[in-house]
């Protein structure tokens, strides 16, 4: 009788990474962490802000040198100096900030940096090899584009085609749904389901636990430097559980928010027309109202106005039409100064160029809205030791985690500068508050951390307005959502304090795709109001 020896079905490994440690001054941001990764799998790899995510992937991906620990490829020991060695490999990373050249083309931001073409650039026979890598992989993208033309999704498109035209294997993915819109997030999930079938590997680094379940076959968690789970099949595994494996703790992912009793309008914006940054009409007489004690939400898909409404209530961008009130006061043809001595306070979408000065410390960031103010300007002049001491009070308050308030914040994770920001903001006491993409690229955590932070000034008495892309969010801190859609309204809808039904979702979805709320209760979709 012959014995039959069990084979086994698991794919090999494509890299191996064992008791990697790496370190800065004064924090160990890996602490002899493994990872694995296997042929033609989507692995992963998630934690905190700070938890030495991109760390890990900084060291495989050639960009920092491991103190200690060895990498495989394949199987081989390998040791990384640049991004190019991890190339050779077979690595590459893609990074949250895309590394392109806006006015160039899509084939001579693919063919950057490579040996080849060395003299004469023969640009239609590589628009062609261009062409022919991005249909093998499901990449749509017009060759001859210059990279300014084109959407976020599409420019996303164009750093994998940069790196499957160099030959890698494996897909390092920071973030990659940060910057998408909902629909377009879809799509890069099935050009990387299509990849992984035809036997690339990808990391998926991320925040979003629901993208996560939905895409990973296997799970990695890091907390603090140090791995809490390795290679847990995403099957069947819960958002608790990984948020519990994350920060060490259970989640609450729907919060408590307390019946609402609005005051007077704080906030008007009547009829106003703007134009975006290309001199094109961005907002189209769009109108909405906040009161005092509740928070408002603007709905809708990336690029339909939101971030020009922002801009032009906080008075950075003017209003070529319209009037915008603040607590009876006209900010039409105010500066940001006017917008901040009445109250307003700000969270930008952008927190590194517009949120912060990312070169400052942590107390000069902190301080921006108070320096003219006693007790840190006294006689014209700034006391360093009331900024100082404010800093740390703020530290402590607000959970930041930061070695030493004379750190500069570009050295802190998102959700620590977000932070700060909100630190800087909320301590002025606002009236009024404009919340842009508030958790974009945040853990689940900090997520919480900052939801709570918005409901307490609701519960305070200030005024709102929450400008997301994140429906669910929306839906669980709102107590009205407007729709905005090609700078227009379309309508707005009551958020009751019970779990939103799926009518309520279903309308909120067809506005967001330009249907006004009047033509949906026409057509006997949806009964809010």
């Amino acid at each position: 009788m012959t014995q039959t020896i069990p084979i086994s079905s698991e794919p090999p490994l494509a890299v191996e990474m064992r008791g990697i440690v790496k370190k800065f001054p004064g924090v160990l941001a890996n602490d002899h962490v493994d990872f694995e990764l296997r042929s033609g799998e989507i692995h992963a790899l998630l934690g905190e802000n700070g938890a030495g995510k991109s760390t890990l992937m900084n060291v495989l991906a050639g960009l920092y040198r491991q103190e200690a620990g060895v990498i495989k490829v394949k199987g081989k020991p390998v040791e990384f100096h640049s991004p190019r060695d991890a190339i050779k490999a077979g690595i590459g990373m893609i990074h949250q900030h895309f590394m392109l050249v806006p006015s160039q083309t899509v084939t001579e931001n693919v063919l950057l940096g490579l040996d080849n073409p060395r003299f004469f650039m023969r640009l239609p026979q590589y628009d062609a090899k261009v062409t022919e890598v991005g249909e093998r992989f499901g990449l749509k993208v017009d060759p001859r584009a210059k990279i300014w033309q084109l959407s976020v999704g599409e420019q996303q498109r164009v750093e994998l085609l940069k790196m499957l035209y160099r030959g890698a294997d494996v897909l390092i993915m920071d973030e990659p749904t940060a910057v998408l819109a909902p629909q377009e997030i879809e799509g890069l999930f099935e050009i990387l389901r299509s990849m992984a079938a035809q036997g690339k590997s990808i990391i998926f680094i991320s925040h979003k636990l629901q993208e996560v379940t939905a895409i990973a076959d296997r799970v990695s968690v890091l907390r603090r430097g140090v791995a809490t789970a390795l290679g847990v099949p995403a099957k069947g595994v819960t958002r608790q559980e990984l948020a519990r494996l994350m920060v060490g703790r259970d989640v609450v992912f729907s919060l408590d928010k307390k019946p609402g009793n609005p005051g007077d309008v704080v906030l008007e914006v009547k009829d106003v027309y703007a134009d975006n940054d290309k001199g094109l009409p961005a907002l189209r007489g769009f109108s909405l109202n906040v009161r005092a004690g509740e928070i408002v939400g603007v709905a809708g898909v990336a690029g339909n106005g939101q971030s020009e409404l922002a801009q032009v209530i906080t008075c950075l961008r003017k209003c070529r039409k319209g009037q915008i009130l603040l607590n009876g006061k006209d900010l039409s043809a105010q500066n940001a100064l006017f917008g901040i001595q009445h109250g307003m306070a700000y969270i930008p979408e952008d927190r590194n160029r517009v949120g912060s000065a990312p070169n400052l410390s942590v107390t000069d960031n902190v301080i921006m809205k108070k320096y003219r103010q006693p007790p840190i300007s006294r006689a014209g002049l700034l006391d360093m030791n009331a900024a100082t001491k404010l800093a740390n009070e703020l530290k402590e308050a607000y959970e930041i985690i930061v070695p030493h308030v004379s750190t500069p914040v570009r050295l802190l994770s998102g959700g620590n500068l977000q932070r700060v920001i909100l630190a800087r903001e909320i301590s002025g006491l606002p009236s009024f508050m404009v919340a842009v993409q508030p958790t974009r690229g945040l853990d689940v955590g900090a997520i919480e951390g900052v939801h709570r932070l918005l409901l307490a000034q609701r519960e305070a008495g200030a005024a709102v307005l929450l400008i997301s892309e994140e429906l669910e969010e929306l839906l669980s801190l709102s107590d009205r959502v407007y729709v905005i859609y090609e700078g227009k309204s379309m309508g707005e809808v009551k958020i009751g304090s019970a779990e939103p039904d799926e009518s309520l979702i279903e309308t909120i979805g067809l506005m967001m795709t330009g249907s006004p709320l009047e033509k949906i209760h026409k057509e006997g979709v949806g009964a809010h109001g």
